[in-house]
């Protein structure tokens, strides 16, 4: 069994808890995720399994996109409702226009320093582990980027408490805990994240995403292959060439192949293409040779069991 499951993840629940309940319903030790959640967030985790795990650094760099809840008046600790209140104050100056206008400084890129309960880690230690021993530590800011920041709503039933429903795209490594606690600061008021959920990553979408317990019990069943998107799923963007036998029987032995005219698509100038063996199924993942005009596997898939591999002629 190879592929993706597009899990909706619970709150409550760390993602590798998921992750295990999913290796467990499925009997294989190759199951792993694409993109922490934190335990109150909700929403998009891709799970893979089998083979499709080595695909998952290429959902790393993949476009997110969340719904996020913030609220303004209280600061705490972690950046969102777990954490211990670290200042409250009337944040009833907070308009709509206000905050609009202070959102236009978060679109773009730019540095952000990530929440000192976090994973990120230093000397090996996770940022969170040291903020828990009293110690935090002071990290430093990285590059990320924000796509669009879309206000859904502001609701002011609580004046001296608003909350801000915000539709958020961006890129990897961003912490929307980060975002609520900036906005916060540049308000003056301190904020932090109050819910989130995760509605996008890559190609997977919230709308298809299968609730986790559907997914285990339909796992135990042994009904999961109709969970299962095909790996390349994550890489479809990519230009795609299918091999002939001869072709496959070299890339399948990590050797070098030149391609010619076999593919779908023109890939002249490609830096990365995916390849097909003759009965369409995901042999190898290509990238142009030392050699001019060879392409090189530096991802061989090794076929499922009911596919032989080709002969040797």
């Amino acid at each position: 069994m190879r592929g993706f499951i597009n899990i909706d993840k619970p709150r409550g629940i760390t993602s590798f808890e998921a992750v295990r309940r999913v290796r467990r319903a499925a009997r294989t030790k190759k199951v792993g995720h694409a993109g922490t959640l934190d335990p109150n967030a909700t929403g998009v985790l891709p799970i893979a399994i089998g083979e499709a795990t080595r695909l998952v650094d290429e959902l790393v760099g993949a476009r997110k996109r969340y719904a996020a809840e913030i609220t303004f008046g209280v600061e705490t600790d972690t950046y969102d409702v777990e954490g211990d209140t670290v200042s409250e104050q009337d944040a009833s100056a907070v308009t709509e226009s206000r905050l609009r206008e202070a959102l236009t400084g978060f679109v773009g890129e730019q540095m952000q320093v990530p929440p000192a309960y976090s994973a990120v880690k230093r000397d090996g230690v996770p940022a969170y582990r040291a903020a828990r021993r009293g110690d935090p530590l002071t990290l430093e800011a990285r590059p990320v980027v924000t796509y669009a920041l879309d206000v859904l709503g502001f609701d002011q039933t609580d004046p001296s408490r608003p909350v801000l429903h915000l539709d958020v795209r961006c890129g990897k490594g961003f912490y929307v805990r980060s975002l609520a606690h900036d906005l916060g600061v540049v308000l003056g008021v301190g904020a932090h994240l109050s819910g989130l959920r995760r509605t996008q990553v890559g190609p997977f979408l919230a709308e298809t995403a299968i609730p986790l317990d559907e997914a285990v019990a339909r796992l135990e069943a042994g009904d999961g292959a109709s969970l299962l998107l095909p790996p390349d799923a994550v890489i479809g963007d990519w230009p795609a060439v299918t091999l002939t036998a001869e072709q496959a029987v070299r890339v399948r032995q990590g050797l070098d192949a030149s391609l010619g005219s076999s593919g779908y698509v023109a890939i002249a100038g490609q830096r990365r293409v995916r390849a097909y063996a003759p009965g369409g199924t995901l042999l190898a993942l290509l990238e142009p040779s030392t050699v001019l005009g060879a392409w090189h596997p530096f991802r061989v898939f090794p076929p499922e069991p009911a596919e032989p591999a080709p002969a040797i002629r």
